[in-house]
């Protein structure tokens, strides 16, 4: 199916289905997707392999430069966003200035909108990286990725590049004491000759025991909702999200379902 990249650092603000009018901020290039993960259901498509010419990331000064102009605008228009919202064409907390520009962005949000949250989208594979770790603990809305309890899951959804393992990131959610939020994607369908579904009783009991462990402040679950990579995947009902939301309510948790 059709996927795609954002073209701009800041883009939006966009009606966001988990955080509200969300300003979005690119940190990766705008002209090729760069992650640690390749997520077979991810909107902007396939992580590449190799790219037939060098990309570069944004410079810090550059996006605060523009993130400065967008915010005069809103506020000029009396369009404030709800989030300022890292996200866009890969994972951005591999932006080598990540904490930095976290930085930038509180106080760029203090100055001009200051009842709007910050939040990072991110796949939880630099959350062992000091600097990393530390800025995300500054903003409102940490939102780590975890969409198994099982590596195997894990590999065959989010296709992980380098040394993973689901043991050691998990230790990392743990290690925020609760100020993280878990965003989980549901999905069923078919990849590579293997069957997909993360909403089992198996699946969905030792998820469930995982967020016992990490304790987070809110569960976002989710299913697809824009074109993916692969044809051979399947939505998740808002029946099926919310029997599984039930589950997790009675287990303590806030929980927001998006079908």
């Amino acid at each position: 199916m059709a996927t795609f990249l954002f073209d701009k650092i800041i883009f939006g603000p966009v009606k966001s289905r988990r955080l509200g009018v969300s300003l979005g901020i690119n940190l990766l290039p705008t002209e090729a997707k760069v992650c640690s993960f390749d997520c077979i259901y991810c909107e902007c498509g396939f992580t590449p392999g190799e790219y037939k010419e060098k990309v570069s990331f944004p410079s810090r000064a550059d996006v605060k430069m523009r993130l400065e102009v967008k915010l005069h605008e809103m506020v000029a228009a009396n369009e404030l966003p709800d989030v300022i919202t890292f996200a866009g064409n890969g994972e951005p907390t591999l932006h080598p200035e990540f904490a930095g520009i976290i930085d930038d962005t509180i106080a760029l949000r203090d100055e001009f909108t200051p009842d709007a949250r910050i939040a990072v989208l991110s796949n939880a594979t630099m959350i062992h990286r000091k600097s990393v770790f530390e800025a995300l603990l500054k903003i409102k809305d940490n939102i780590q990725k975890l969409d198994s309890a099982f590596e195997e899951t894990v590999k065959l959804l989010d296709c992980p590049k380098g040394n993973f393992k689901l043991s050691d990131t998990i230790e990392q959610l743990i290690a925020f004491n609760g100020k993280v939020i878990i965003q989980t994607m549901f999905l069923r369908g078919t990849y590579k000759g293997k069957t997909i579904d993360n909403t089992t009783e198996k699946e969905i009991s030792a998820w469930i025991d995982l967020l016992k462990k990490i304790k987070p402040l809110q569960v976002m679950i989710y299913t697809i909702a824009r074109d993916t990579p692969i044809e051979t995947l399947e939505k998740v009902s808002l029946e099926d999200l919310n029997g599984i939301a039930e589950r997790v309510r009675e287990a303590g948790f806030d929980v927001q379902v998006s079908g």
